[in-house]
């Protein structure tokens, strides 16, 4: 379910402002804002705001080709993690103690920490900790991420951008979501 506000967190709500030209004179204008549209996941412990949209590399701005392909990729709800020879802009906050579901995508991927701290977690145990300011590329590498504070929100924003065909360990990296979100209190029990 979508919201407009931003409820599940203490965090600050959010609006994205696009541009473009006047039609008229060609001079950079506000074409508008848009309040964060919040889709809360995993029993509140998520949420996922889809900013922006690309298809097409480059993209085509003129006659605002872009705008037009990004509502149509919304209204058909059919946008996966990675907008296939596209790119994603998404915003994310993550509930104290929460660790996102393992993942990856082929796609390259910078994840900057906007609230933090947060953790960037390897499929191969190596965990880095992460403070506000701070950006991982991620290059379609299996993850998750965790948000170690006990209290607080955390909120990333992510520019995906999807690749060529990634092999790793000589199988194709794709799209997978594997294991589900866990709390500190499921991180901490044998399993």
């Amino acid at each position: 379910m979508s919201d407009s506000s931003q409820l599940i967190s203490k965090l600050p709500e959010t609006s994205s402002f696009l541009t473009g030209h006047d039609p008229e004179t060609g001079n950079a204008v506000i074409l508008g804002r848009t309040p964060g549209k919040w889709n809360p996941v995993d029993s509140n412990c998520m949420a996922f705001n889809v900013i922006y949209t690309t298809t097409g590399m480059p993209p085509t701005l003129d006659e605002d080709t872009d705008i037009k392909a990004h509502e149509a990729l919304m209204a058909s709800q059919n946008l996966g993690i990675v907008n296939s020879n596209g790119t994603v802009l998404r915003m994310v906050d993550f509930a104290p103690d929460y660790e996102s579901k393992m993942h990856k995508t082929q796609s390259i991927d910078y994840g900057i920490v906007l609230e933090g701290p947060m953790e960037a977690v390897m499929d191969s145990g190596d965990v880095q900790i992460l403070n506000r300011g701070d950006v991982v590329v991620q290059r379609g590498t299996n993850h998750a991420w965790r948000n170690p504070s006990k209290t607080k929100w955390a909120r990333m924003i992510y520019v995906l951008q999807s690749c060529v065909e990634l092999k790793a360990g000589g199988a194709p990296v794709s799209e997978d979501l594997e294991q589900g979100g866990r709390t500190g209190k499921e991180l901490d029990s044998p399993s």
